[in-house]
C-alpha cells in the first residue's frame, strides 16, 4: 500500500486538478494508483481490404495530399487529406485537430485510428499518431474521467505518482503466496496495468492485483467470523428440548427436513457460549418464518425475550398475527410495535419490555427507537435483512446484552455472493417446500395473446380467487414507450371486468398508511385485483391469490420475477404465473422450466451480474476496484482458502502483514 500522502504532493497536480480528482473519488495517492482502467483500447494494424464497413481500423500510411481545413461555427473544424497505405489510398477526416495541419506535410508517416466507411472509402479519425506506432500492437488504458479531466491527464498523474512514490508501495499478499503463485510484486503489477506492453503481461498483472484485493477482503470476512467463534461472549442458556418438541408436535403440519435441520442449528447456536450470527435463507414458500418462530419459543424456554424486526408494517402485522395463532394455549405474551401503534399502547409496550412481562415483540424499525428498552433480550431476528441499513440492524442488536442474532432472507443468492456478503455468518438454507403446496405453473405470453390471459383471470375470479397484476412503471411518460404502467393497467382492468370485480393499485410513491390499507383490503377479499409495482415482492401471504400476471416481464431480473411469483401458491390452490413480453423470450423461458430460486439466482447472476439481488441499503463493501465476483470466482475461492489458512496459522501472528491487516479491520 502507498502511504496516504496528499495528492498535491504529486508533480503536476494543482488546485483545479485536485478538485476534479476528488470529484471522481480520488483523494489519496493510493486512490490514484489504484484508479484502474475500466477498459483497454487495442491498437493493432489492419488492412483496408479486410476491413468491414463501419469497423474500427488502425492503419499506417503516408500523407499524400496537403490537408484541407474547413471551419464551422462554434469553434468546430474539420481537416481532410489523402493517405497512401499498403492496401491502397484512403480519405482521412478528423475533427477539431487544426493544430496538426502544420505537422501533416506530404510524405509524413502517420498511423490513423478511426472508423472506416467502406462505401465512401473514408476513415473518420479519433486520433492520428505522428511517426506511426512502435511495435505491432499498442494497448491504451481508458479511465473513468470527468469534464475538465482527460484520459491523458489521469494517465500522466498516475505515472508520475508511481515514479515519485513507487518505493512506498507494499505488498498485501503473504510472501508464501507470492512465491507459491509466482506473483509479480505490486509495484511492477501497477506499472504494467497502467502501461501494458502485451496482453499476456497485462493479464498476469491483473490476476495478481485481483488476488490481493480478494485476499484482503476474505481475510476481513474470515477474521470477523473467527473472532465471533473464538470469543465466548454469548448468552449462556439451556434449551428445554422436550418442551420445545412438545409444542412443535401440536402444529397442524409436519416440518420439512430442511426446517428441522435449521432448528437444530439455531438451538445449538443458542446453547453455545459464542454469540449466534446466523443467516436463515429460505426460498419463497419454504416456511422460513415458522423456523424463526420456533427459535423465539426456544429462546423463551431458556428465559429470554425475543424481538423480530420486519421491513414493513403490514409484514410485521402478518408475523404478529401468525405468531399469536401459533402460540394459542401457551402462556407467552406477544406484542406488536410499529409506527402506527397508538401512543397509549406504546407506553404500555415500553413498560412491558423493560419489566420483562412481554416475552416477544414483533415490529418495524420502531423496535430500535431510544424509548425502547428490554429487560433481558436474548434473541434478535431481522426479516428480509437486506432491506435494512447496517445501522438499523446494529441498533437492534445493541439493545440487549449481546443477544444472539438471526437474519432471515427469502432472496436466494449465488454462492459467489454468499461467500462475500454472508461470509462472516453461519448459514442455514431451506429449499424443501412444505407438503400440500400446489406447484406454480409459469407460462410466457405475447401481448397479442392478452385476450387469453384475461380469460384465465376471469375464470379464476369466478371461482372466488384473487389476482396480482404487476407493472415496472407507476405512470406513463414520454420515455416509457409501450410499457404498461400501473395507472394504465388499472383503467384496462376496469374496462375488462367492469364493476363486477374491484381493482385497485399500490406503488412505492404511496404513503405507508395508504399501502397498508389497500393490502389489508386485498387480504380481506374486498379488492379482487391488486395492480402493483414490485413493492409486493416482499409482502403478505394471501392464500386466496391464485394468479399473478407480470406485464413487460423482460424489464425484470429473473430473481425479482421469482420473488414476485412467490406471492401466489401460498396455499393448496392451483396457482399460475403469467409473464407477458414480446422480447427476451429465451431468458424468460427459464422461469417456465425452473422453480428453484437458487438455480434461478445463478442464471440471473450469469446474465445480469448481481443487479437487483439486493436492496440499496445492503451492507458490506462490495465495490471492488479491479476484481469482479462474476468473472473471478476461481480467484475468490482460492483467496478465501488461503486467507483462512493464513489467519489460523499461529506462526504468522507476529508478522507485520498480519498485524497490519487486523489493525485495518479493528480501526475501521
Amino acid at each position: 500500500m502507498i502511504l496516504l500522502a496528499e495528492l498535491k504532493q504529486v508533480k503536476g497536480i494543482g488546485p483545479k486538478s485536485l478538485q476534479l480528482l476528488n470529484k471522481i473519488g480520488i483523494n489519496t495517492i493510493d486512490d490514484l494508483v489504484t484508479h484502474y482502467p475500466f477498459r483497454y483500447e487495442i491498437l493493432e494494424r489492419g488492412d483496408l481490404s479486410e476491413c468491414e464497413d463501419e469497423a474500427r481500423i488502425v492503419i499506417d500510411g503516408k500523407v499524400e495530399s496537403v490537408p484541407i481545413l474547413m471551419r464551422f461555427k462554434a469553434g468546430l473544424n474539420k481537416m481532410s487529406f489523402r493517405l497512401v497505405t499498403n492496401s491502397g489510398v484512403v480519405g482521412v477526416s478528423i475533427f477539431n485537430r487544426a493544430f496538426l495541419k502544420s505537422q501533416l506535410m506530404v510524405g509524413t508517416s502517420v498511423t490513423v485510428i478511426g472508423k472506416y466507411d467502406k462505401i465512401k472509402n473514408v476513415i473518420t479519425c479519433s486520433e492520428i499518431k505522428m511517426g506511426g506506432l512502435t511495435g505491432t500492437v499498442r494497448i491504451d488504458p481508458i479511465y473513468h474521467a470527468t469534464s475538465g479531466l482527460t484520459n491523458k491527464n489521469i494517465s500522466t498523474y498516475i505515472n508520475m505518482a508511481l515514479l515519485e512514490f513507487g518505493r512506498d508501495i507494499e505488498d498485501n499478499i503473504p510472501d508464501e503466496y507470492l512465491s507459491k503463485y509466482n506473483f509479480l510484486n505490486k509495484k511492477t503489477s501497477l506499472n504494467i496495468v497502467h502501461n501494458p506492453s502485451t496482453m499476456d503481461k497485462l493479464n498476469e498483472a491483473r490476476t495478481r492485483l485481483k488476488y490481493e484485493e480478494l485476499f484482503t477482503f476474505m481475510f476481513k470476512i474470515n477474521y470477523l467470523k473467527y473472532q465471533n467463534k473464538k470469543e465466548k461472549n454469548g448468552l449462556v442458556r439451556v434449551i428445554d428440548r422436550d418442551k420445545l418438541n412438545k409444542v412443535i408436535s401440536k402444529f397442524p403440519y409436519e416440518l420439512t427436513g430442511d426446517q428441522k435441520k435449521a432448528i437444530e442449528d439455531i438451538c445449538n447456536d443458542l446453547e453455545s457460549p459464542s454469540r449466534m450470527n446466523r443467516l436463515l435463507q429460505g426460498d419463497v414458500g419454504t416456511g422460513k418464518t415458522i423456523v424463526s418462530f420456533i427459535a423465539m419459543i426456544a429462546n423463551y424456554y431458556s428465559g429470554y425475550q425475543s424481538a423480530l424486526m420486519a421491513p414493513t408494517e403490514i409484514l410485521a402485522q402478518q408475523h404478529y398475527d401468525n405468531l399469536v395463532e401459533l402460540l394459542k394455549g401457551l402462556d407467552i405474551k406477544v406484542s406488536l410495535l410499529t409506527g402506527s401503534t397508538s401512543k397509549k399502547d406504546k407506553i404500555l409496550i415500553y413498560k412491558g419490555l423493560s419489566e420483562g412481562s412481554i416475552n416477544m415483540v414483533v415490529g418495524t424499525h420502531a423496535l430500535i427507537q431510544d424509548d425502547v428498552n428490554y429487560n433481558n433480550l436474548g434473541l434478535v431476528i431481522t426479516d428480509e435483512q437486506h432491506r435494512f441499513g447496517v445501522n438499523q440492524r446494529a441498533n437492534l442488536q445493541n439493545k440487549g446484552v449481546r443477544p444472539d442474532v438471526l437474519y432471515m432472507s427469502a432472496t436466494p443468492i449465488p454462492r459467489t455472493y454468499a461467500l462475500t456478503i454472508y461470509g462472516d455468518m453461519d448459514v442455514s438454507i431451506i429449499k424443501e417446500k412444505p407438503k400440500g403446496r400446489a406447484p406454480i405453473v409459469t407460462t410466457l405470453k405475447r401481448r397479442d395473446e392478452l385476450k387469453d390471459v384475461l380469460q384465465v383471470m376471469y375464470d379464476e375470479l369466478k371461482l372466488g380467487h384473487q389476482i396480482y397484476v404487476i407493472s415496472p412503471l407507476i405512470e406513463d411518460s414520454e420515455e416509457s414507450g409501450d410499457i404498461s404502467s400501473v395507472l394504465t393497467l388499472k383503467e384496462q382492468m376496469k374496462l375488462a371486468f367492469k364493476d363486477k370485480y374491484k381493482a385497485d393499485i399500490i406503488h412505492g410513491k404511496m404513503t405507508s398508511l395508504a399501502k397498508d390499507n389497500i393490502m389489508n383490503q386485498f387480504r380481506n377479499g374486498e379488492v379482487q385485483i391488486l395492480i402493483s409495482t414490485t413493492v409486493i415482492e416482499v409482502g403478505v401471504d394471501n392464500p386466496n391469490a391464485s394468479v399473478i400476471v407480470i406485464f413487460d416481464a423482460d424489464r425484470f431480473g429473473l430473481s425479482t420475477l421469482h420473488q414476485l411469483r412467490g406471492r401466489v401458491g401460498r396455499g393448496s390452490i392451483k396457482s399460475r404465473c403469467i409473464l407477458i413480453s414480446d422480447s427476451d423470450a429465451d431468458r424468460l423461458r427459464v422461469m417456465e422450466k425452473v422453480d428453484d430460486g437458487f438455480v434461478i439466482s445463478e442464471e440471473d447472476f450469469k446474465l445480469r451480474g448481481h443487479g437487483d439481488l439486493f436492496g440499496t441499503k445492503q451492507s458490506g463493501d462490495m465495490t471492488f476496484k479491479i476484481a469482479s465476483l462474476k468473472e473471478d470466482y476461481k480467484i475468490l475461492l482460492q483467496a478465501k482458502k488461503d486467507s483462512e489458512l493464513y489467519l489460523k496459522n499461529s506462526s504468522n501472528d507476529n508478522s507485520s502483514l498480519k498485524i497490519k491487516l487486523i489493525s485495518q479491520i479493528t480501526n475501521a
